[in-house]
């Protein structure tokens, strides 16, 4: 639980939009109309959302077929970075994603080490490795101190999702 990664990813795409930028953002074990995705679409001219998610909840083992949505999503990520159209491409949930194998960690170091220079990565997610926390130039811990789901607060339009 905990919140935050995911807001200051949205935070960053819209101060990246207001200076001219352009943004792709790919989401990781993620599909549907979130409330961020319909307030992005409203900017779909300078930002690209790619939902690479079967929108089931993954606790420990992924089944096949998100792990083909995910190793597919992928190509397409790496395929976007390269076309060097973005300024900024954000990759939500890639360090969970390695963290459950459905992404390779030297597929992900990879991609980090031969960005174009060009290209501000930026990777959310928990559970990043520490070949990952390394390579990275910029690492931030958003640390859960209270949370009100804990007291059954369920996760509210606009806030949560």
């Amino acid at each position: 639980m905990g919140k935050g990664k995911t807001t200051a990813a949205m935070g960053l795409t819209m101060r990246a939009v207001g200076a001219g930028l352009k943004v792709y953002i790919a989401q990781f074990m993620k599909f549907g109309e979130y409330s961020e995705i319909k307030t992005l679409k409203k900017f779909s001219d300078v930002i690209t959302v790619e939902q690479f998610g079967s929108g089931q909840f993954i606790i420990e083992k992924p089944s096949k077929k998100d792990i083909e949505i995910v190793r597919k999503g992928f190509g397409i990520v790496k395929a976007a970075i390269t076309s060097e159209r973005y300024d900024l491409v954000i990759l939500e949930e890639a360090s969970v994603a390695v963290k459950l194998g459905l992404i390779n960690e030297q597929d992900i170091l990879s991609l980090i080490s031969e960005k174009p220079s060009g290209v501000e990565l930026v990777i959310t997610g928990r559970h990043a490795s520490q070949k990952m926390i390394q390579l990275a130039d910029l690492v931030t811990e958003m640390k859960e101190i209270k949370h009100y789901y804990k007291k059954g607060v369920n996760a509210r339009p606009g806030i949560e999702n």
